[in-house]
C-alpha cells in the first residue's frame, strides 16, 4: 500500500481541488440566480448550470476526495494520533456540511422555492474559502 500513496495524494489533490473550485463557484452562481425571476429564461440557465456543476464536478469530487482521503489514512495511521489532523478532518467534514446545503439550496433554486437573498449568498461565498485556508495550513503546518 504505501507505494501507492503518491498516487493517492496526487488523486486526492486533484479531487480537493476539483471540489473547493465548485465550492467556490456554486455560491457565486447563486448570487445572480437570486437575483432573476423564478421560472424565466435566465432562472433557467442558472438552473442548469447549478445542476451541471453539482453532479458533473463538486459531488464526484467530494467523493474521490473522502475515498482517497480515507484510504491515505488507512495508509498512514500515524497522523489519526496528531492533533491537526483531528482539526483537519472536522473542518473536512464542515466543508461536506456546507456541500449538502448547497445541494438543498440548488434544489430549492430548481423547485422555484428560494427564499435567500444575494446578500445571504454573498456570505455563504466566503466560507468555503475560509475552510480551505484553515485545512492547507493545517496539512502544510502540522501546528499540533
Amino acid at each position: 500500500m504505501l507505494e501507492n500513496i503518491p498516487y493517492l495524494v496526487t488523486i486526492h489533490l486533484i479531487a480537493v481541488i476539483l471540489w473547493l473550485v465548485g465550492m467556490l463557484y456554486l455560491p457565486r452562481i447563486f448570487v445572480y440566480h437570486a437575483q432573476v425571476q423564478p421560472g424565466s429564461e435566465a432562472d433557467g440557465k442558472f438552473r442548469e448550470m447549478e445542476r451541471g456543476l453539482m453532479v458533473v464536478v463538486l459531488n464526484p469530487a467530494m467523493i474521490v476526495s473522502f475515498i482517497t482521503g480515507i484510504l491515505l489514512i488507512v495508509a498512514m495511521p500515524v497522523y489519526m494520533q496528531q492533533g491537526w489532523m483531528h482539526t483537519k478532518l472536522l473542518l473536512v467534514v464542515m466543508m461536506g456540511g456546507l456541500h449538502g446545503m448547497m445541494s438543498k439550496y440548488r434544489k430549492d433554486f430548481d423547485k422555484g422555492q428560494n427564499t435567500r437573498g444575494e446578500g445571504f449568498f454573498r456570505t455563504l461565498n466566503k466560507i468555503p474559502g475560509i475552510l480551505m485556508v484553515l485545512i492547507v495550513w493545517l496539512v502544510i503546518m502540522k501546528p499540533f
